[in-house]
């Protein structure tokens, strides 16, 4: 999968995902991540990329034309590298370009899975108080917020969203199964987990999860995450599918509070 990420300051994104996990699967090839510094395309010998906003306001605004210049270099590469690949063309066809900012809809476990599936993404972090919106108009095919809070850029933003969805790229977690398995998955928040030594500070592991009992372990752990997301994500089961035996569970658990 290749990242693009359009940024004024590419030694952030760079330092930020260039370790771990991430760092490791775009060694192995996994993973292509390649900042572009909307700076290298203004076209004023002091790199100014932003001015003052037309009818006033605080703060100053990124210009159009050097982002523009960034996103088209981009597509550019994007479509050599398809053509020497022997892809078709599609007449029109243009990359997918995520925009971050507050305005946009709120990321999600599902939004990532969806986005896992495109063989090129971009990312456009605007700065200051935004950027012109002739050129998002032109480019942008995404807008995307990673909360409703204001950060000071789009950079945090779109390194979470890279990380996020690397995870789903197979070959890219040591056991692929266990991105299936993490929160957010169904709807439902993770169970508790537990490692050595089995008692620590008095408290010992579960024993059902030192049974080797597969099934049961299962279904332990499908009873946790219910009663851990009822606990503190109650708004995520309404959108979860549970059994009827599950349904008894919860009305249980209530009773005994």
């Amino acid at each position: 999968m290749n990242f693009y990420i359009l940024t004024l300051f590419p030694e952030m994104v760079s330092a930020g995902l260039n370790t771990s996990i991430i760092g490791r699967a775009a060694g192995r090839g996994l993973l292509s991540i390649q900042t572009v510094n909307i700076r290298d395309y203004a076209f004023n010998k002091h790199q100014s990329v932003d001015d003052y906003p037309y009818g006033g306001g605080a703060g100053m605004l990124m210009q159009a034309e050097p982002v523009y210049l960034a996103y088209e270099a981009v597509a550019k590469s994007i479509r050599n590298r398809r053509r020497e690949a022997g892809e078709e063309e599609l007449e029109g066809r243009k990359p997918r370009v995520v925009y971050l900012s507050p305005q946009g809809a709120v990321f999600s476990q599902k939004m990532a899975e969806e986005l896992a599936r495109e063989e090129d993404l971009v990312f456009l972090c605007g700065h200051y108080e935004g950027i012109d919106e002739r050129v998002l108009e032109e480019v942008v095919t995404d807008h995307v917020s990673i909360g409703d809070y204001v950060l000071t850029g789009g950079e945090l933003p779109a390194m979470v969203m890279v990380d996020t969805i690397s995870r789903l790229v197979p070959g890219v977690l040591h056991n692929d199964t266990s991105a299936e398995s993490e929160s957010f998955q169904d709807n439902l928040l993770e169970h508790p987990q537990y490692s050595r030594p089995e008692v620590w500070h008095g408290k010992r592991v579960p024993e059902v999860l030192l049974s080797g009992h597969h099934a049961n372990i299962q279904k332990w752990k499908r009873e946790q995450s219910i009663l851990r997301t009822r606990e503190r994500r109650p708004d995520l089961l309404k959108q979860c599918k549970l059994t009827e035996e599950e349904r008894r569970l919860l009305a249980d658990e209530e009773c005994s509070l």
